[in-house]
């Protein structure tokens, strides 16, 4: 059974070699664009430990999973094209989520972590990250148009709310 729980400063290698199986994985399967070799930095995932919003995604073997929860807005979402987010209400926002190719289900497993914090679910993947795609419309976000990250690439941009569910 996957469980989530808040990363620590000595997870971090485990942490790290998981990204670069993500990265590596993305690669191969059309995605080079998003992560490369160069997202998620060091310097960025010991912050998201630091500052309590890195998660892993575990079971009795270890740590098969990693994303990074924000509560408040996120300041890339403030402006939508093509499109509107569900609500303006509150919300939390997953990123950088990643696995280790060992198990299957760490985004449900994500999704329902997240449900129990917040009725409002945002999340955004590249354009050519077809499987991400996939899990996030499986479960039950719906596409809301196209927001931009911090380098000036666009994302597709997804909202789950309860209201709606």
């Amino acid at each position: 059974m996957l469980n989530v729980r808040n990363a620590d400063i000595t997870d971090f290698e485990q942490i790290m070699g998981i990204y670069k199986y993500a990265q590596d994985y993305m690669i191969r399967s059309g995605n080079p664009k998003q992560w490369g070799h160069s997202y998620p930095d060091t310097d960025l995932i010991k912050s998201d430990i630091t500052q309590n919003t890195c998660r892993v995604i575990y079971d009795k073997n270890g740590i098969h999973g990693v994303f990074a929860l924000f509560e408040g807005k996120e300041p890339t979402y403030e402006h939508i094209e093509n499109g509107y987010w569900l609500n303006d209400k509150p919300y939390i926002t997953i990123h950088r989520l990643a696995g280790d190719g060992q198990v299957h289900g760490l985004f449900q497993c994500t999704v329902n972590y997240c449900k129990n914090i917040s009725k409002n679910l945002r999340v955004d993947t590249h354009a050519d990250n077809l499987t991400m795609q996939k899990l996030i419309e499986k479960n039950g976000f719906t596409k809301c148009g196209i927001i931009y990250v911090r380098d000036g690439s666009p994302r597709i941009a997804y909202h789950w709310t309860a209201d709606n569910s």
